[in-house]
């Protein structure tokens, strides 16, 4: 059943007549809260959830099926449930995310998971074990620039679009397909809007707070998430809000796991962050999707050839250290924050890269690490605020 024409959630009324200010503690309270309320209200209407890993998912694919898709990401839980599941030397997110499941916080009728590191390739198994629905790996290419990986690609999306329709038992139209490419298009130019923003007027929208908005996409129906960010984007650039003489960084390791709220807090007391990674799936596609021709074969080759990067994703033709640079570059960025989730293998192994080739370009950068259910901030406040007058005074 397709909800998506008349479904809204009651985060809208929520957020109704609300300040800026009130608006963004309601969306960090939605993102934190591990009931996912928006998409029990969606089940509660007949509504399929498809649940998927980190870091990127073709999220159009189910939802032109009628399904929504909700970015598992875990949650600031105890771990219990999940204890016997995961040994304690794999990141929290993994453990996080299952035990939301296993905790009956979310329920989900497809669950799929990305191959992104040694202890991820293992969930979509261990997730299917514990559940009556199916789950599934979906594997992105591993080599982008093989000859081979179009058609590769292609066929691992049909095989998945077909999955998706044995779940929603309603055959998926390339037109229904082709609708939701033009919707997740407009979505991704929103997000752009978003961190353009940032870089340009940093004071105007927070870390913490632009988080909050562009998290809240991987739960809420996306036309929701659209109506809400087309709302908000004039209502942030008109903000009344004053400059500051703050170091302009760029925060890069939270593409899978992302820091607490009140670690980007401590961060923005004396930086401006003008760009990161975090939830960076959401918008991996740096281009708008063709809505000419195979649509299938258009995500393909949109993953394929205007895509992002990652610490997960290994492509020749866009080497991750360089693409940092880029970005750095492109948002007039003074220094650069390598913040790593603890037990992160990518993560930790791309911060030796990503040293070096900074060291070579004489750019400044802080090393840190945190997890979801860090509690205490002061250490990393102290440490920045000393690297920042080291910087600024050298």
């Amino acid at each position: 059943m397709n909800n998506a024409n008349h479904f809204v959630s009651s985060l809208t009324e929520k957020c109704r007549d609300k300040s800026l200010e009130e608006i963004f503690t309601i969306l960090r309270d939605l993102v934190e809260d591990a009931q996912y309320p928006t998409v029990k209200e969606w089940r509660n209407q007949g509504g399929k959830v498809l649940g998927h890993f980190q870091v990127y998912f073709p999220e159009e694919i189910a939802h032109a099926a009628g399904m929504l898709p909700v970015k598992i990401c875990g949650s600031q839980t105890d771990g219990v449930a999940v204890s016997q599941h995961f040994g304690s030397y794999l990141c929290s997110i993994l453990k996080t995310s299952l035990g939301l499941a296993l905790d009956k916080n979310i329920e989900l009728d497809l669950f799929v998971g990305l191959p992104i590191c040694d202890g991820a390739r293992n969930l979509a198994g261990i997730w299917g074990r514990n559940f009556p629905y199916k789950s599934q790996i979906l594997h992105l290419p591993q080599n982008p620039s093989s000859a081979a990986a179009p058609a590769f690609l292609r066929h691992e999306y049909q095989r998945l679009a077909q999955d998706i329709e044995k779940v929603t038992e309603t055959p998926m139209s390339d037109e229904a397909l082709r609708n939701s490419i033009k919707l997740y298009n407009h979505s991704r130019r929103l997000m752009f809007d978003i961190y353009q923003l940032r870089r340009t007027e940093p004071w105007k929208l927070s870390a913490d707070e632009s988080m909050a908005l562009i998290a809240a996409a991987g739960f809420l129906l996306r036309e929701e998430w659209v109506a809400l960010a087309e709302n908000l984007l004039p209502r942030i650039k008109a903000r009344q809000a004053q400059q500051r003489e703050k170091m302009r960084v760029v925060l890069e390791g939270g593409f899978c796991e992302t820091p607490p709220f009140d670690f980007l807090q401590a961060v923005s007391r004396s930086c401006y962050v003008v760009d990161d990674d975090l939830f960076i799936g959401l918008r991996y596609l740096l281009e708008d999707v063709e809505t000419e021709g195979d649509p299938l074969q258009n995500l393909a080759d949109a993953y394929l050839f205007k895509s992002s990067y990652s610490a997960v994703q290994h492509d020749d033709d866009k080497p991750n250290e360089k693409m940092l640079l880029e970005r750095v570059k492109n948002s007039n960025a003074e220094a650069v924050i390598l913040a790593s989730a603890k037990m992160c293998e990518p993560g930790l192994d791309e911060q030796v890269a990503y040293g070096k080739e900074l060291d070579e370009k004489g750019i400044p950068y802080f090393i840190s690490e945190f997890e979801e259910n860090q509690t205490t901030f002061d250490d990393i406040s102290i440490q920045l605020e000393t690297f920042v007058e080291n910087v600024m005074f050298d």
